[in-house]
């Protein structure tokens, strides 16, 4: 915070000492006659692409084992930057992606109009039920190499006053690359195409930072991802009201039809080691 990059160091803003970004050494101490050989931070593999900075973290100090692959329409400046959205949730990191093989909450949760907005009280009242949104979903983990990615492909379709609204009919490709990142890739057959990256960062073990940013074809107004965008905000809201209100159950009661979430777990179970922090939930009310 407040850093600044000079040629290929970083500044601090404290005592504007420099440190040099390929090994962290420290090459300036405005003040001193010498830098001393210690004088050295830790580095962390990182990438620039699709317009984040992203950095490696691994708690057995292991290096990259897979790439982060380029949004071409991005690099190419097909699709540009039309806005984002940030918000913090209260839970266990692995409920937000979760959420990809949880098809079974789609119709329930995301079922009511968008009109009838976020609060979960009044999402379900007549006022709205002229108008549904219904999705059809799918959730696979993919082969190797490339075994740390999954793929949904969800199809949005809505009636207004049970008549199939056509205008409404969207296709969406959710990649997730890793544990925290995801491709959603929009397609429309009148407004064009364009993507979502969906980010999820801890900030604490039970606090995630989730970012979104959607990119969308140039020649198309901004006024149609802008509404995409909130669209689908909306529907994360809803998500977010869940999260934060709902206990991660390693073994939750589940039915035949909610096997996909099994089999969600065995994929995620690939991005804890056995070294990773365990966190205890304080049982009782003695703290």
């Amino acid at each position: 915070m407040g850093g600044r990059v000079m040629g290929n160091c970083i500044e601090c803003p404290f005592h504007g000492w420099q440190f040099r970004g390929e090994d962290g050494k420290c090459t300036s101490i405005p003040y001193a006659e010498k830098v001393p050989d210690f004088a050295k931070v830790r580095t962390w593999p990182s990438c620039e692409v699709n317009g984040m900075l992203l950095v490696w973290y691994h708690c057995d100090g292991v290096s990259p084992t897979w790439a982060v692959p380029e949004q071409q329409e991005i690099t190419t400046k097909e699709w540009v930057f039309r806005g984002q959205t940030e918000h913090f949730i209260n839970a266990h990191i692995q409920e937000i992606p979760e959420n990809a093989a949880d098809t079974a909450h789609l119709t329930f949760l995301h079922g009511p109009a968008i009109l009838s907005g976020t609060d979960l009280r009044y999402t379900r009242s007549k006022l709205w039920d002229f108008m549904k949104h219904i999705w059809k979903a799918e959730w696979q983990p993919e082969p190797e190499p490339n075994k740390h990615c999954s793929q949904l492909l969800v199809k949005h379709r809505a009636t207004v006053f049970g008549k199939h609204f056509s205008l409404l009919d969207l296709t969406v490709s959710a990649r997730q690359v890793g544990p925290g990142l995801v491709f959603l890739i929009f397609e429309h057959a009148f407004l064009g195409r364009g993507i979502i990256l969906q980010t999820v960062t801890p900030v604490e073990p039970l606090l995630q930072n989730v970012v979104h940013k959607i990119y969308y074809q140039k020649n198309m107004p901004p006024i149609i991802p802008k509404f995409i965008l909130k669209a689908e905000c909306i529907q994360f809201e809803r998500d977010i009201t869940i999260w934060n209100n709902k206990q991660y159950l390693p073994k939750p009661l589940l039915v035949k039809e909610d096997s996909t979430i099994q089999k969600h777990r065995r994929w995620y179970a690939q991005f804890y080691s056995e070294k990773s922090m365990k966190f205890t939930v304080q049982e009782g009310l003695d703290w």
